[in-house]
């Protein structure tokens, strides 16, 4: 599960767009509806902070982040508002999975007087978060999580950094369930048949493979392919390849995403792990045919 815990950890904070479903449409809504103006703190990372309610408990300081496709509740919090009580911390998709991940639903979620019903969410102590609260510690209290696309999804929001207000309008959209499709895409990744031939935009000549129960950082280069780039880069076959270009490869999926990004004819670092030692190789990937 470190791959997940990697990957929600870059997305949160990342600003990741993901796409809507087609049936998600705003909805026809009254030309003129009362605005709803709510306070917020501004942290010196400029991170926007909000009093939250959870199924009338709280309020929680939580981070609201535009760039988040993702609701984030740290355990603590959680527990306080009884979303874990039910589940014992562990139901859910995510929390079937493992990984100390928990998808929820909070009934009633408040920032000041906006109010969603029904806001999915995950429990998840993220780190990115938790050192947040710990670096502004004294700046108003903890924070005990982020608000995401699933909550302000559903509003146009303005931003007033004078008077640190944000007004809230309702659009008339409701977001579809992205966590569902989040771990649906990872599920998927892992199902691909093995061994897998690695390829994209660029011809890499290797291959990968990664065992289900296998939960070391990256993934065991199964093939390398004579005369091709990673075979002039020094690549070999039982290496222990950790990243491509600074992304990790702790999947096929992931290992696939990485090469990916990465355009023909670019030099590119790769970091393997080789009889106990991190080698850092140069690939340069050529045009695929």
């Amino acid at each position: 599960m470190n791959t997940l815990k990697h990957f929600l950890a870059a997305v949160v904070l990342a600003g990741v767009a993901l796409p809507c479903p087609a049936d998600d449409k705003p909805k026809d809504l009254p030309a003129a509806m009362k605005p709803i103006v709510v306070p917020m703190e501004m942290l010196p990372s400029r991170h926007f902070v909000v009093p939250v309610t959870l199924n009338g408990k709280g309020p929680y300081r939580m981070i609201l982040d535009t760039g988040a496709p993702l609701t984030l509740i740290n355990s603590k919090a959680a527990k306080a508002s009884e979303l874990t009580k039910k589940t014992g911390g562990g139901g859910g998709l995510m929390g079937m999975l493992g990984g100390g991940l928990n998808q929820v639903t909070v009934a009633k979620m408040k920032i000041g007087e906006v109010e969603c019903e029904k806001t999915a969410a995950v429990v998840m102590d993220h780190p990115t978060v938790q050192a947040i609260s710990d670096a502004f510690k004294d700046e108003g209290g903890p924070i005990d999580g982020l608000i995401g696309f699933p909550f302000f999804g559903r509003y146009a929001m303005t931003v007033d950094y004078q008077k640190k207000e944000l007004t809230f309008r309702p659009n008339g959209y409701k977001p579809g369930d992205y966590l569902q499709e989040l771990m649906n895409n990872l599920m998927n990744a892992d199902k691909l048949n093995k061994p897998k031939t690695v390829s994209a935009a660029g011809l890499w000549g290797f291959a990968v493979d990664k065992d289900k129960k296998d939960e070391d950082a990256g993934v065991t280069v199964k093939t390398v392919y004579a005369g091709g780039p990673a075979d002039k880069a020094g690549l070999k076959a039982g290496d222990r390849l950790l990243t491509i270009d600074g992304r990790w490869t702790d999947s096929v999926g992931d290992t696939a995403v990485a090469v990916s990004a990465v355009k023909p004819g670019k030099a590119v670092p790769a970091v393997v792990s080789r009889d106990g030692k991190e080698v850092r190789l140069t690939v340069t990937p050529t045009t695929g045919q």
